[in-house]
């Protein structure tokens, strides 16, 4: 428990240090009130290159209610992450979303990501994939509007591990994708 209390200091902090100009009596809270839950919107993803598989390893951490929240609107459907209807039928959902959502280049090049699936842990959801065959990374472009049409302040932090220590990234609606060089 007290790991998560952590985590959501951490991300408090970060948010409280690029603070949005969005507060709680702003009109897209008024209208929803399911937004008021927590006033900061971050989600972690983290890649990391395997050099033995010529792979990534990537798995994001999303608050499970937000993005219930956001594929509500995406899929003009009810959706609960704790007593789905049809659990393949929402994990289906979650890949679509994400993969729309997401995306990834190395030196240039676009790479297939795979979904794998997602898992509710606490407050969050675990989202992962994979990409192969993808050459030793000399730069790697990182796309992430995941949340960002709900949650405008939304921030997307990515740490990219290539070796032990991680290059990093801030993404948010005005720069929903970024560079990172090693």
């Amino acid at each position: 428990m007290l790991k998560k209390y952590f985590f959501l200091f951490a991300l408090n902090l970060l948010a409280l240090n690029q603070a949005s100009s969005i507060t709680l009596k702003d009109p897209i809270y008024l209208k929803n009130p399911n937004l008021n839950r927590h006033p900061f919107h971050i989600s972690m993803m983290e890649i990391k290159y395997n050099a033995a598989q010529n792979s990534l390893e990537i798995s994001q951490k999303i608050f499970w209610d937000d993005l219930e929240v956001e594929l509500n609107d995406y899929s003009k459907s009810k959706i609960n992450f704790l007593k789905p209807a049809d659990k393949e039928e929402l994990n289906k959902l979650v890949k679509k979303y994400i993969l729309e959502h997401s995306g990834i280049y190395v030196n240039g090049k676009k790479v297939d990501l795979n979904y794998l699936g997602y898992e509710i842990d606490e407050d969050v959801a675990w989202i992962y994939l994979e990409a192969n065959n993808v050459p030793l990374p000399k730069n790697a472009e990182i796309k992430s509007s995941v949340l960002m049409k709900t949650f405008p302040a939304q921030q997307n932090i990515i740490n990219f591990y290539k070796d032990k220590s991680p290059k990093s990234l801030r993404l948010m609606e005005s720069q929903t994708q970024g560079k990172i060089t090693f």
